[in-house]
């Protein structure tokens, strides 16, 4: 799912128009609230759009309805132009603020924020015979694989027997350890995290290879049939995770600019960095928005209000700044990081870890 999702997001960072800023639809939308919410927005943006494109707006929020009265989803983004016959809708594991954006290009901002802040991970819950393993993303949890091996019970009499016993079960463990652990191998290539009773999952991690042993970010105590506190506590420990990794991004970003390193900091740095795919990283203060200029025609984005392309000498239109830089990091393959750290508004709200300078 979060592989998806994350092609959605490349393929709608490379759609725009270079003729037009009113092309793209972009709506995000509550299924209990959408008949109000599309009424009222979209009452709203015909009366700022230019007569030649009011027909392309009617035509596409006709076809977004139609597929809303149809869809069963309680959350859900489409983005759509009847001018360009296209059409891309993506369920949303989250409930967003609703949104509804008439532009030049698919508005992604939530989209990226979304696969930042919901990492995909494997939860393990294993004990010596019992193995259910889930795959969560996008905060959504799914059961893919559950193993089990009729292992003996603990021998109860003593005597000669008992030796001979104890390791024929604790050989019966080792496949069964064995078999889940193919299946990792497999499966797997993600964060995971390890939970069960007792000393199993301790035992079975020391079975796995170093390379999945790697993988490991937490294990968690846990009985087997406590599935839904188990995958809430794993959400919560992947986003304590997350803000880690952003507040360490910020971290390295301040390092980098005090040797005069591979970093860029604030608007215009940073905006030229991205044009020019020099950023590894993206660093976004979260929530933070500025409103700057486009040409349509050339791409060229401006912070400040430039009313000619310096290259083209065409008119430009007014952008959201940090929604082009998104798309220009999401065309180059960079990373997107959102942050609350206040370190991030000192350093004008915005910044790269870049690749070269």
């Amino acid at each position: 799912m979060s592989d998806i999702f994350s092609k959605s997001i490349k393929k709608l960072a490379n759609v725009y128009d270079e003729e037009s800023k009113d092309t793209f639809i972009s709506v995000y939308v509550t299924k209990s609230e959408q008949k109000k919410f599309l009424k009222r927005r979209s009452s709203t943006c015909e009366v700022l759009l230019k007569r030649q494109e009011r027909e392309n707006f009617h035509k596409t929020i006709d076809k977004i309805q139609t597929f809303l009265n149809q869809n069963q989803d309680p959350n859900i983004a489409i983005f759509a132009s009847e001018k360009y016959n296209f059409f891309h809708a993506i369920p949303l594991p989250i409930t967003i603020n609703n949104i509804l954006v008439v532009d030049s290009s698919p508005y992604i901002r939530p989209l990226a924020r979304i696969a930042d802040e919901w990492e995909s991970f494997t939860l393990v819950l294993i004990n010596s015979n019992q193995a259910k393993i889930f795959s969560v993303s996008l905060g959504v949890a799914e059961q893919t694989k559950k193993l089990s091996s009729d292992i003996m019970n603990k021998h109860k009499k003593g005597g000669w027997s008992q030796p001979r016993f104890q390791r024929l079960r604790k050989g019966a463990i080792h496949d069964f350890y064995k078999e889940v652990r193919e299946f990792l191998e497999n499966h797997v290539d993600k964060q995971i995290i390890l939970a069960g009773p007792g000393t199993s999952k301790i035992e079975f991690r020391n079975e796995l290879p170093k390379h999945l042993q790697e993988l490991i970010i937490d294990t968690i105590d846990s009985n087997m049939d406590d599935e839904v506190k188990l995958i809430e506590e794993s959400l919560h420990i992947v986003s304590e995770r997350e803000e880690d990794s952003s507040r360490e991004s910020v971290r390295h970003l301040k390092e980098e600019i005090l040797k005069d390193g591979l970093a860029a900091y604030g608007i215009t740095e940073t905006l030229k960095a991205a044009q020019n795919g020099q950023v590894d990283v993206l660093i976004i203060e979260k929530d933070y928005k500025l409103k700057g200029c486009l040409c349509e025609h050339c791409q060229i984005v401006n912070a400040g209000p430039i009313k000619d392309c310096p290259i083209c000498g065409g008119s430009t239109t007014e952008a959201d700044i940090i929604e082009e830089i998104i798309e220009l990091a999401e065309r180059t393959n960079a990373v997107i990081e959102f942050t609350s750290d206040e370190e991030i508004a000192n350093l004008g709200h915005i910044g790269g870890l870049l690749r070269y300078k």
